[in-house]
C-alpha cells in the first residue's frame, strides 16, 4: 500500500514538472521583457507637481495638483495630458533619480487632452549629462491580449509600475443606447475624445497616474494613460500623440482643418459606405458648400468616407483634421439613395478651440472668458461679441453694484468702449480704472441690463472701543451648594478659584487656585447658584484701575486678605484691526494678552498671528494656517504687525523663488515655504 502511494505521488510529481516547466519558462521570458520594456522608459518617467489655477467666482484661485508624463525627446519634452497640465501657473518634474527640474508649456491641445512640456535643461546639477527620453511606438500594432505596462505616480506617490493587457485597442465612448458618442468633460465645458479611439486596458491605473506612459515589451511608449477605475484604464493612442508632437515641434502650436458637420455610422440605415451627416453648423465650410442634415457623404478630396460602425468616426475626424486651412476640396455626396451622386467644391475652416481664454480683475471682483464660435453656437449667442461673466466676488464692486453683475452675463459696453472680446475688455478697463464709477452694459438672457460700478474704497470700519474697566486675573466658579458641600464649607458663599492667569497682580498678589473669594473691597459676596455667575465680575469691572483692594479669600477654611492691585481689561483680538495681505490672501493681527495665556506663550512672545487665509490663494497652497504664528519671513524677524508688513515688503522688493515663513503651530514651530509665480501676481495688480 506504501509503495502504491508513492509510485502515485511521484507520477503526480513528475506530471506537475512536465505542466509547469512551460509556464515557468514562459513566467522567466515575461520578467525578462518587463525588465528590458522598464529599463528603456521608467529612466524617462516623471512625476509632475503642478500649481492649477482657475479663474472663478470673481476671483484667481489656485491649489496643488499632480500627474505623469514621460521624456519624449533629448532636448527634454514631456508629453502629458492636458487635464494635468493645463490652466496651470508653474510646473515642476522630478525624475526616478530624484532630480527635479522646472518645465515650461509648449502646447496645450484639449481636443486631445494632451500638453507638451519643455524642461529647463539650464537648472540641471550637471546640465552635461544626456537626459534620458523614451521613444513613440506603433499604437495601431497593438492586439487584444497584448501584455502593457503602466507607468506613473499614483496617488501622488513615487514613480510605479503595473502589468496588465490590452482589452480593446480602439475603444470608443457610447451612450446606453449605442445611438451617438460620448465626449469627455474635462471640466468647465472643456470636451475631449473627438479624435480619439482610446487603447483599453487591466493594467492598474489609480489618480495621479495621468499622462504616465503605457509601454509595450519592446519598451516604446504606445499610449498615454488618461483615465481608469474599476479595474480598467484608457490611454490615448500614441499614434495620435505622435501627430500633435509632431505639429508642435514643427509649428509650436496644434493646427486642425474643420469643414462644421456632426455624423453618424451609416449601418442604421442599411448602408455600407459613405457617412451619414447629422447635422451641420451654419456658415461652416459644410454649410457654405450646400450640405445638409441626412446627406450621405462619400468622399472628400478623393478620399473615401466610409463610417459603417462609431469606432471609425474618429478616423474620419482625424482625416478631415490634417487637411491644412484654405485647402479647396472636391465632395461627393448622395441627397437621396437612388439617385446619383453630387458633387460640390468646400474649402477647409480651422478648427477653433471650444472654450475661449480666461482672466481675473482682482479690483472689480471679477472673472470672464472669452467668447468663441463654439461657445455662441452652444449658448445659442447672434456673435461671438462681448466676454462671458464666470463669476462676480462678494463685497467687490461688481457684485455690490445695482443690479449686480452676475455669472452668465455677457459685457458688451464698459463706460463708452465697446467689448468685443477679453483684448477689449483689458484696454476698457484700463482707461475706466482711474474713474469713481462707470456704466457696464450686460447681456442678460434677451435683455440688455445696465448697472453702476462704484470704485470708491470704503473707509475701514471704526472698531468700537469700550471704556476701560478694572480685571481681576482669574477664572472662578460660584460656590454653589454642592461644591460648598465638597469642599466642607457649608454656608460660605462667593467665588472658587479655579484658574489664576500668569504674569497678573492676581499671580503677584498671592492668589491660589482653590480660594474662595468671599469679600471684595468690603463687600461680601452673596453667589451660591448657577445664575450669580457675573457677579464677581460686576463687583470688580467698576473699581479703581492701578490701585491696590483688599480681597478676602477662604484657603484652608481660614479667611485670609490679600492686597491686590487691579488691571485694566487685557484688549481682545476682535478689537484690533486686522491687516490682509492681499497678494498672498491671508490675513494677519497683533497677539494679545489672551493669546499669550491661551496657548501657553511666554510672557514676552511676538509675532503677527495669522486670522484669515482664503482658499485658493498662494499662502493656503503653501500650507499656511488660521492660527499660525508668523515670526519670522525670509530672514527677518516678525515680532508684530509692524515688522511684518516691514517684512512683506522687503521680499516684494526682492521677489526671491521661495518666501520661506516661520511659524509656531500649536506646540511646535513649522516652516512654510510660499513660491508664487511673480509674473502672474505683477500682471494681476495691475487689473
Amino acid at each position: 500500500m506504501t509503495s502504491k502511494l508513492l509510485r502515485s505521488s511521484t507520477a503526480l510529481i513528475l506530471a506537475a514538472t512536465i505542466l509547469t516547466a512551460p509556464q515557468a519558462f514562459a513566467r522567466e521570458e515575461l520578467r525578462e521583457a518587463i525588465e528590458f520594456a522598464r529599463e528603456k522608459v521608467y529612466p524617462a518617467l516623471v512625476n509632475i507637481s503642478c500649481v492649477t489655477q482657475q479663474h472663478s467666482g470673481g476671483r484667481t484661485q489656485r491649489f496643488p495638483s499632480a500627474g505623469s508624463g514621460a521624456i519624449v525627446s533629448p532636448a527634454g519634452h514631456v508629453l502629458t495630458n492636458f487635464h494635468v497640465a493645463g490652466d496651470t501657473t508653474q510646473i515642476h518634474c522630478t525624475l526616478p533619480n530624484g532630480e527635479v527640474i522646472e518645465a515650461d508649456v509648449v502646447a496645450h491641445d484639449p481636443m486631445t487632452d494632451l500638453s507638451i512640456l519643455k524642461m529647463r535643461l539650464d537648472q540641471r546639477l550637471d546640465p552635461t549629462q544626456p537626459l534620458p527620453f523614451a521613444t513613440l511606438g506603433n499604437s495601431d500594432a497593438l492586439d487584444v491580449g497584448q501584455y502593457v505596462l503602466a507607468m506613473g505616480n499614483p496617488l501622488t506617490l513615487s514613480s510605479s509600475l503595473t502589468l496588465g493587457v490590452v482589452s480593446n485597442p480602439s475603444r470608443v465612448f457610447t451612450d446606453f443606447t449605442g445611438s451617438s458618442i460620448d465626449d469627455l468633460d474635462l471640466g468647465g465645458g472643456q470636451m475631449t475624445g473627438m479624435f480619439t479611439r482610446w487603447i483599453q486596458h487591466d493594467a492598474l491605473i489609480l489618480p495621479g497616474n495621468s499622462g504616465g506612459p503605457l509601454v509595450n515589451l519592446r519598451g516604446e511608449i504606445v499610449g498615454i494613460n488618461e483615465l481608469g477605475g474599476q479595474g480598467v484604464g484608457f490611454a490615448i493612442p500614441s499614434n495620435l500623440a505622435n501627430k500633435v508632437l509632431n505639429q508642435v515641434m514643427t509649428v509650436g502650436e496644434v493646427r486642425r482643418g474643420w469643414i462644421g458637420c456632426a455624423i453618424l455610422p451609416v449601418s442604421k440605415i442599411g448602408l455600407t459606405e459613405g457617412v451619414l451627416i447629422s447635422s451641420v453648423t451654419p456658415t461652416s465650410p459644410a454649410a457654405k458648400a450646400g450640405l445638409r442634415p441626412g446627406d450621405i457623404l462619400l468622399e472628400i478630396d478623393g478620399k473615401k468616407t466610409d463610417v459603417r460602425f462609431f469606432d471609425q468616426v474618429p478616423v474620419f475626424h482625424q482625416m478631415i483634421a490634417e487637411m491644412p486651412e484654405g485647402k479647396k476640396v472636391r465632395v461627393r455626396f448622395l441627397r437621396d439613395t437612388e439617385l446619383e451622386p453630387v458633387s460640390c467644391q468646400m474649402t477647409i475652416a480651422r478648427m477653433e478651440k471650444f472654450l475661449g481664454e480666461p482672466a481675473a480683475f482682482r479690483k472689480l471682483g471679477l472673472t470672464i472668458r472669452d467668447i468663441t464660435g463654439p461657445m455662441a453656437l452652444a449658448r445659442r449667442y447672434d456673435s461671438t461679441d462681448g466676454v462671458l461673466v464666470t463669476g462676480a466676488r462678494a463685497g467687490f464692486p461688481c457684485a455690490e453694484a445695482k443690479p449686480p453683475v452676475r455669472g452668465g452675463d455677457v459685457i458688451r459696453r464698459v463706460g463708452p468702449h465697446e467689448i468685443t472680446d477679453l483684448e477689449s475688455f483689458k484696454k476698457a478697463w484700463e482707461h475706466q480704472s482711474s474713474e469713481k464709477e462707470f456704466v457696464i452694459e450686460v447681456r442678460r438672457g434677451e435683455a440688455s441690463v445696465m448697472t453702476v460700478i462704484e470704485l470708491d474704497e470704503d473707509d475701514p470700519p471704526v472698531r468700537a472701543k469700550s471704556l476701560p474697566k478694572a480685571w481681576l486675573g482669574v477664572e472662578t466658579q460660584v460656590m454653589t451648594k454642592p461644591v460648598q458641600k465638597a469642599m466642607g464649607l457649608e454656608g460660605t458663599r462667593g467665588f472658587r478659584v479655579t484658574r489664576v492667569m500668569p504674569w497678573t497682580a492676581a499671580a503677584k498678589g498671592g492668589m491660589q487656585i482653590g480660594d474662595v473669594i468671599v469679600e471684595v473691597d468690603g463687600e461680601e459676596l452673596d453667589a451660591y447658584r448657577a445664575q450669580d455667575s457675573r457677579d464677581l465680575k460686576r463687583a470688580i469691572e467698576y473699581l479703581p484701575i492701578d490701585e491696590a483692594v483688599e480681597i478676602v479669600v477662604v484657603r484652608d477654611k481660614k479667611r485670609h486678605t490679600l492686597n491686590v492691585t487691579m488691571q485694566k481689561t487685557p484688549t481682545s483680538g476682535s478689537e484690533l484691526e486686522i491687516t490682509e495681505q492681499d497678494e498672498f490672501e491671508f490675513a494677519v493681527r497683533n497677539i494679545v494678552f489672551m493669546d499669550r495665556i491661551n496657548r501657553r506663550w511666554d510672557e514676552n512672545q511676538g509675532g503677527a498671528l495669522v486670522t484669515k487665509v482664503t482658499s485658493g490663494g498662494w499662502a493656503q497652497i503653501a500650507g499656511l494656517r488660521p492660527s499660525d504664528l508668523i515670526v519670522q519671513i525670509a530672514s527677518q524677524s516678525v515680532g508684530n504687525v509692524k515688522e511684518f508688513e516691514s517684512a512683506m515688503k522687503a521680499v516684494f522688493e526682492r521677489k526671491p523663488k521661495v518666501v520661506p515663513i516661520f511659524v509656531h503651530r500649536g506646540s511646535k514651530t513649522h516652516f512654510v515655504f510660499i513660491e508664487p509665480n511673480w509674473e502672474r501676481l505683477a500682471e494681476e495688480s495691475k487689473q
